[in-house]
């Protein structure tokens, strides 16, 4: 089957010869939407395709989507940032997932949005590739998606999102509130992003009216379980022990305990001196299932490498130094290089009276 690869662009002449270079290897058709550049963009835009169309911007990332979409002419449609990266093997099996899509209606790829030497620590599945007889279309004015629909298929070709300079500030929350202001209501989803954009741009008491509010609706369960995280983080900030504790046990309600929200719990014991709890947590977050397949935000250093740490530090804390060793050499095998590991091992070598073989 054939395929279109479709971006949505403005301003990316330090990004977009990398990304258009990647799906050159794979894509049938490059659409190009651009949305108003007034650097090299189109320029390079055009050394790989001649379909570079011009949309007229107006808040609303879906309508830019859905434009590029619009453009294409090929069996299967998917979208791409014009950060994003794709390994020479990961292009390779874009290669055989079209090849073998004929039982599909569309395809869900990793998303890795951060990294820690090379290594994706914050990785989520999103809907990627759609047939394109399918008709699929974007929603939501910022933070875009398409509704999953028909027959799924999952794919572990992963899509590496690189940015190297910072998203125009408070972009996202201006598109959503200016939405409000225009009588607009917020799906679930928007209302989801909403009360994140006022977290992270440091409006904690609203961000927190909205999140509440959402909780409330009928939103999507892994929403609701980044919801509570989020409102315990602000909570915090704002000096709310009580409501905190009371959003993260929450998370509970909507799937079983995840693994951030283990070592958050985890250090709330371990800051209280109640460190026999705290291992529970730590140890509870080692074997806490993901939510990376089911669409969920899933910060890998919490599945392993911090509550690995964390028990070393707690095992060290109680004079069990062997079993503190244990663990620092676990977290070790996650992040080899890594500072607190590589000092730590020093210093368990010294304890136990070993020299250069205590990983074996």
């Amino acid at each position: 089957m054939t395929l279109s690869v479709c971006l949505i662009v403005k301003n990316e002449e330090q990004v977009l010869r990398r990304c258009l270079s990647c799906a050159a290897k794979f894509a049938d058709e490059i659409i190009v939407a651009d949305t108003g550049s007034n650097d090299g963009t189109v320029e390079i835009a055009k050394e790989f395709t001649d379909k570079v169309y011009y949309f007229s911007w107006c808040d609303d990332f879906s309508a830019a989507r859905n434009f590029a979409f619009e453009k294409a002419n090929c069996d299967l449609v998917m979208w791409l940032d014009a950060d994003d990266v794709i390994t020479d093997e990961n292009c390779e099996k874009i290669v055989r997932l079209k090849e073998n899509f004929e039982n599909y209606d569309m395809a869900v790829l990793p998303y890795a949005a951060a990294f820690d030497n090379g290594e994706p620590t914050f990785v989520y599945d999103r809907e990627r590739i759609f047939r394109r007889s399918g008709n699929y279309r974007f929603s939501g004015a910022v933070h875009e998606a398409v509704t999953p629909r028909g027959r799924i298929l999952r794919s572990d070709a992963v899509i590496y999102h690189k940015k190297i300079k910072p998203s125009e500030p408070l972009r996202n929350l201006r598109i959503l509130q200016k939405q409000i202001a225009e009588g607009k209501p917020l799906d679930e989803r928007q209302k989801f992003y909403y009360g994140r954009e006022l977290f992270f741009n440091g409006m904690l008491r609203e961000s927190c009216a909205v999140l509440e509010d959402f909780l409330n609706g009928n939103g999507w369960s892994v929403n609701k379980v980044e919801a509570c995280l989020n409102l315990y983080s602000a909570y915090s900030s704002l000096g709310d022990e009580k409501n905190a504790l009371v959003s993260l046990l929450r998370s509970f309600t909507f799937a079983p305990p995840q693994s951030q929200a283990c070592c958050i719990l985890g250090g709330y014991f371990f800051n209280k001196g109640d460190l026999a709890t705290a291992i529970y947590w730590y140890r509870q977050a080692l074997y806490a299932p993901s939510e990376e397949e089911n669409g969920g935000f899933v910060n890998k250093d919490y599945c392993g490498f911090i509550p690995n740490m964390q028990l070393c530090v707690i095992y060290d804390r109680l004079g069990d130094i062997e079993r503190a060793n244990s663990y620092n050499t676990a977290a070790g095998k996650i992040k080899p290089h890594n500072e607190n590991y590589l000092y730590n091992k020093k210093y368990f070598e010294s304890k136990l009276g070993l020299r250069g073989n205590i990983d074996e």
